[in-house]
């Protein structure tokens, strides 16, 4: 971890030039004590670090001072560059590695090909935090040290025990045997097996993870992405599903067919709306749906879902009429 630190330290003077041990110390996640250890070892071992005092004083490398490092084309780099930027490292801790690597890859490239890189870079943009219509994307949190033992487990193939809060249970602790990591839509899950049966775990329902020192019992060979298909299918046939009837506006079609389950008939009445039969997994969920869409979808059937968009147009009704 030291040996990669002192890289990570050269490579930020070598791309900045003069830096404060403070922001040295935020950069690498350490303490300022740290950084200064680390000073002494680099010009101990002959890189050539210098102090600067003052009150705009810092560390800085002497000019001309070059990093044996591998090259790489500028389409090589970029590409690494861009794929660097989207969220997987964040769910599965691993951002520090991923901005220390970022910083060897732009280190690596040839002088010629640095600057026109990390230009081009500022011009392209992976999965913002907000879409066009200002929705904020908010990742899931998941403390780095869980998600640590978790990625550690799954690497290791080693047994894993994780203290998990269920959706509407009490936590507690399960021994599992894990198989892999998947990252959709900035949440992270846990494939694994648990006495022999497929089990998901959503990564920030974990509290607590221990890395257990005996083998897991899975199979050598895993084809994740099959392996999330599979489960995804399964989830959406189980638990409380419910079919609804709907009408909708054709230019709102694609907002309801992306919030449902799945489309199990669809038809276009006389008047241009499309008549669909659509699965909700369960009834708070069709109700959330066709609520969204206002005036623009009708549920048909069933009644209860008719009456509970009925009584809550009423209810806002009412609370508007009195504030008036």
């Amino acid at each position: 971890m030291r040996a990669d630190r002192l890289v990570s330290l050269v490579l930020l003077l070598r791309q900045r030039g003069r830096l404060s041990a403070a922001t040295l110390a935020r950069e690498l996640e350490v303490s300022t004590r740290t950084v200064l250890r680390d000073i002494e070892a680099l010009s101990a071992a002959g890189v050539p670090v210098y102090a600067e005092r003052g009150r705009h004083g810092g560390f800085a490398l002497l000019p001309g001072f070059q990093t044996e490092l591998t090259g790489l084309n500028h389409d090589e780099a970029l590409a690494l560059l861009v794929a660097g930027s989207r969220s997987g490292a964040q769910a599965f801790g691993l951002g520090s590695a991923l901005a220390s690597a970022m910083r060897k890859v732009v280190d690596a490239l040839p002088e010629s090909h640095r600057d026109t890189v990390t230009g081009a870079v500022q011009r392209l943009l992976v999965d913002p935090e907000t879409d066009l219509l200002s929705r904020r994307l908010l990742p899931e949190e998941v403390p780095d040290t869980i998600v640590a033992e978790v990625r550690r487990a799954v690497l290791a193939g080693h047994r894993l025990r994780i203290h998990y809060a269920a959706a509407g249970q009490a936590p507690r602790w399960r021994t599992v045997d894990p198989i892999g990591l998947v990252t959709v839509r900035d949440q992270g899950y846990l494939l694994a097996m648990r006495s022999g049966a497929d089990r998901t775990y959503r990564l920030s329902r974990v509290l607590a993870a221990e890395e257990l020192a005996e083998p897991a019992e899975r199979p050598d060979r895993v084809d994740l992405d099959r392996a999330w298909q599979e489960r995804s299918a399964r989830f959406r046939t189980g638990g409380d599903q419910v079919t609804v009837l709907v009408r909708v506006n054709p230019a709102r079609r694609e907002e309801l067919v992306g919030t449902a389950l799945a489309v199990r008939t669809e038809e276009t009445d006389a008047d241009g709306w499309l008549r669909l039969e659509v699965t909700f997994q369960d009834p708070r969920h069709a109700e959330w749906a066709l609520w969204q869409l206002a005036t623009n979808a009708e549920a048909l059937a069933p009644q209860w879902l008719r009456t509970a968009l009925r009584d809550r147009a009423a209810a806002i009704a009412t609370r508007y009429e009195a504030s008036s």
